[in-house]
């Protein structure tokens, strides 16, 4: 059974950092980071395959640094300079053998406070 459980989030001030986990467990495939505003739709913010590979949203890069540790099957986001409008849930999620997000973690609180 594929499971992800985030941890880390929390309230930050404008300009601080945080670091998400997630730890996943039951498979190990490519995985990203999204983001859920109040009132917006999830949007993904990075992703990371098993070869290392990544990929940011515009608005986090230069900002944020996902990486993975294959041997403990979790992956981490780092958040620096963080934003206002960074706030939100932020969810964990694995992809399956046909590169598709279908497993997701029960998400994490991040507030950033101006």
């Amino acid at each position: 059974q594929v499971r992800l459980v985030e941890s880390g989030g929390g309230l930050v001030q404008a300009g601080g950092s945080l670091r998400l986990s997630c730890a996943a467990s039951g498979r190990n495939y490519g995985k990203g980071w999204f983001r859920q505003a109040p009132g917006k739709e999830r949007e993904i913010v990075a992703g990371i395959t098993l070869s290392g590979s990544t990929y940011y949203a515009d608005s986090v890069k230069g900002r944020f640094t996902i990486s993975s540790d294959n041997v403990k099957n979790t992956v981490y986001l780092q958040m620096n300079s963080m934003k206002p409008e960074d706030t939100g849930v932020y969810y964990c999620a694995e992809k399956n053998g046909a590169s598709l997000y279908d497993y997701w973690g029960q998400g994490t609180q991040v507030t950033v406070s101006s």
